[in-house]
């Protein structure tokens, strides 16, 4: 440390590099649980400054191993507070999995703390060998911890949840450069922007703090821009379309007992059926997923019971398992979305194509003995993938079920390919296995950021909550509480032109990276001197 370490963050930044052994993977776990709480519905988004400003204090002077270590503890104490709520599901069926709850949580954690592990590592490496100064080192930390996300997002099936964008979601603004760069370059500059004043430990000159604090000018600027877009953001309905979102807030361990699940299905249809309280009467119905819990398209008495709840001319949208074949080894199960004309007739199907690991399926079932999380022992298969579905009434549509919706380039025709562009997003979803928790908060922030992303607007069904119409532009038409039965009425904001996002999809969040990582390398080299091996 130089002449810096007399001012105060220089002080803190020897301490925390002082730090050895077991303290400083505490201090790392602390600081990786300061971040988190940045993310909904906490949305302490200042957090994220002294922790990852302090991380990288913590191993500026470390080895490669150090480094790896504290990015692997950060990144559990992260995604333990995080995703804490994932224990949640465990305690649906407490007897058979209840003590399953903290070893996955913890399990799951650990696994994720891989990303924050090697982003870490390898910008230590780097720093190290190109002799790079506090502020580049910051920089290309950022950039890698975006190709860390994006590596979360696709290895082994992949788990972009909670992306450091959607600390933004209580900021309409903050969340309009997704537009252009997408929730991973807004990733990006929002760690660069908490990681930059890692420089203050290097003095105080007007370099310095220009360098410290260059990134929270960034945020401001990116702010202005976001506001700049949403000032004269008009969101008219599409001519002709009134939804109605039923939530029927039924607990994950009532909703599929044999003996009530009629009464699910009959208590919907009355919900679908009441009269509108403001506005015009509906004309499309939606329900959440596996909101009818039995094999819809192979009961046709049911599809008529169902047809009756249907506005005239319209349809309902409704969630469902669905099977094919007998009962037996060559039977599959899909967990699929609906659409019913008033005369009950299906007249469009989507089946889920991204499943939930160990909660839809068991991978490498032939060495895993044990059941799935979900209803029935049969796993779920896998859908035709990312697809366009043809709607009457409505403009085409990209349906995603569940946490499809956290997956950035997932949805159909995002770059202009897959036969054209939907003009909107549903997502059903059923949260209740989450009870009142940060999950839902957190899945409804990363379904704004789609929205945003792709210039669509979305619609959110869910069975306790949160559901949701959202505009174009990311921002919350209307909204029912979690824990709460109700129905929401709305108009269908209509479609932007496509975003950059949508055209090029993340292209322009890599150029970004690589230009973080080139200026970083380039212009951040201190001069010739004795240095720390890696």
């Amino acid at each position: 440390m130089n002449s810096g370490s007399a001012t105060w963050p220089g002080t803190w930044a020897a301490r925390l590099g002082a730090l050895a052994g077991w303290r400083r993977w505490m201090v790392a776990a602390l600081l990786g649980a300061l971040a988190a709480t940045a993310l909904p519905p906490v949305g302490l988004v200042a957090a994220l400054v002294p922790a990852f400003t302090g991380l990288l204090w913590l191993v500026a002077g470390a080895r490669v191993r150090g480094a790896l270590a504290a990015g692997w503890w950060f990144g559990l104490g992260h995604f333990a507070v995080g995703l804490y709520w994932v224990g949640s599901a465990f305690f649906v069926d407490a007897q058979l999995y209840g003590f399953l709850a903290a070893p996955a949580v913890l399990g799951l954690a650990a696994g994720m703390a891989i990303y924050p592990a090697a982003a870490l590592g390898a910008a230590q490496v780097a720093g190290h060998r190109l002799r790079l100064r506090a502020w580049a080192r910051a920089l290309l930390f950022a950039a890698l911890w975006m190709v860390g996300e994006w590596l979360r997002g696709w290895v082994f099936t992949g788990f972009p949840w909670n992306l450091i964008a959607t600390a933004w979601s209580d900021i309409d603004a903050m969340m309009q450069p997704a537009a252009w760069i997408g929730a991973w370059g807004l990733g990006l500059v929002s760690v660069a922007a908490a990681a930059l004043p890692a420089q203050l430990a290097e003095g105080r000159r007007v370099r310095d703090l220009a360098l410290a604090f260059g990134g929270l000018g960034l945020i401001a600027v990116m702010a202005l821009a976001g506001a700049w877009r949403l000032q004269d953001a008009r969101s008219p309905d599409v001519e002709g379309v009134r939804l109605r979102l039923v939530q029927p807030n039924i607990a994950q361990h009532l909703k599929w007992k044999p003996e009530l699940r009629t009464g699910h299905v009959q208590r919907q249809l009355e919900m679908s059926r009441q009269p509108a309280v403001v506005g015009a009467a509906p004309t499309h119905v939606i329900w959440a997923e596996t909101s009818v819990p039995f094999n819809l398209a192979g009961d046709p008495p049911l599809q008529r019971v169902l047809g009756g709840g249907v506005p005239e001319g319209g349809l309902l949208i409704a969630g469902a398992p669905r099977a094919d074949g007998r009962p037996g080894a060559t039977r599959r199960l899909w967990n699929s979305a609906h659409a019913l004309n008033a005369d009950g007739e299906i007249v469009a199907t989507y089946d889920k194509q991204h499943l939930v690991p160990f909660g839809e399926y068991v991978p490498f079932r032939s060495i895993l003995k044990f059941s799935k999380l979900t209803e029935g022992r049969l796993d779920f298969a896998f859908g035709e993938g990312p697809r366009i579905i043809d709607l009457p009434g409505l403009p085409p549509a990209s349906v995603l079920i569940c946490y499809e919706v956290i997956f950035p380039d997932e949805v159909p025709g995002h770059d202009g390919a897959g036969g054209g562009r939907p003009g909107w997003l549903l997502n059903l979803t059923n949260d209740a296995w989450f009870g009142v928790t940060s999950g839902p908060h957190q899945h409804l922030a990363a379904a704004r950021l789609r929205a945003v992303e792709q210039g669509l607007p979305l619609v959110r069904a869910a069975n306790t909550g949160i559901s949701a119409v959202v505009d174009a532009y990311g921002r919350v038409r209307g909204e029912l509480a979690l824990a709460t039965a109700g129905v929401l009425d709305s108009g269908l904001p209509a479609a932007l032109a496509p975003t950059a996002y949508a055209r090029f999809g993340p292209l322009f969040a890599w150029l970004l990276a690589l230009a973080t990582i080139a200026g970083a390398a380039l212009l951040g080299r201190q001069p010739r001197g004795p240095s720390a091996r890696p």
